[in-house]
C-alpha cells in the first residue's frame, strides 16, 4: 500500500487510508472556500490535501519522486528508481490551492509549471499523466 506521511515524520508506518466519501467531501469543502463560497478549516484543506495525495501515491505507485505540499503532506511515487536516504532527487513542492487544482484538474500542469507556483526539481520531477487525480469531478 503507498505512503501518504505528514512533512516531517520519519518511518515508515502509513497513515490511515482516507475513506473516499470522506475524502471527496474534503475536497469539495477546501474548493467551495477557495472559489470565496464558504469558509474551509485548517482541518478541511488537510484532510483535502492529504486525500489527494492518496489517490496520487495509489494511482502513480513508486518511489522516484517525492510530491511535497506543505504543511499537509507527501507522498512518494511514480515507478522507476528508488529513492531511500537523504534529499530525494526528485521533487515537487506547492502550496495547497495549486495542488487542488492540479488534483482537480482545474489548473494544468504545464500552467502550473510556468506560473511559478509548482517548485520542481530533478530529471524525474514531473507529473504529466498523473494529475489530474480526480478529473472532471468537481
Amino acid at each position: 500500500m503507498p505512503q501518504v506521511r505528514g512533512i516531517g515524520q520519519t518511518g515508515t508506518m502509513a497513515r490511515a487510508r482516507i475513506d473516499d466519501g470522506a475524502g471527496r467531501a474534503a475536497v469539495r469543502a477546501a474548493l467551495a472556500a477557495l472559489a470565496g463560497d464558504t469558509p474551509a478549516s485548517r482541518d478541511i484543506r488537510a484532510q483535502a490535501v492529504r486525500y489527494t495525495l492518496q489517490l496520487l501515491a495509489e494511482q502513480a505507485e513508486g518511489n522516484t519522486l517525492e510530491v511535497r505540499v506543505p504543511p499537509f503532506g507527501a507522498v512518494q511515487c511514480v515507478a522507476g528508481p528508488r529513492h531511500t536516504r537523504g534529499t530525494p532527487p526528485n521533487v515537487i513542492e506547492t502550496d495547497a490551492a495549486t495542488w487542488l487544482a492540479l488534483a482537480t484538474g482545474t489548473l494544468p500542469w504545464a500552467d502550473g509549471l510556468a506560473s511559478g507556483s509548482i517548485h520542481a526539481s530533478g530529471a524525474r520531477a514531473d507529473l504529466t499523466g498523473h494529475v489530474p487525480v480526480l478529473p472532471g469531478q468537481f
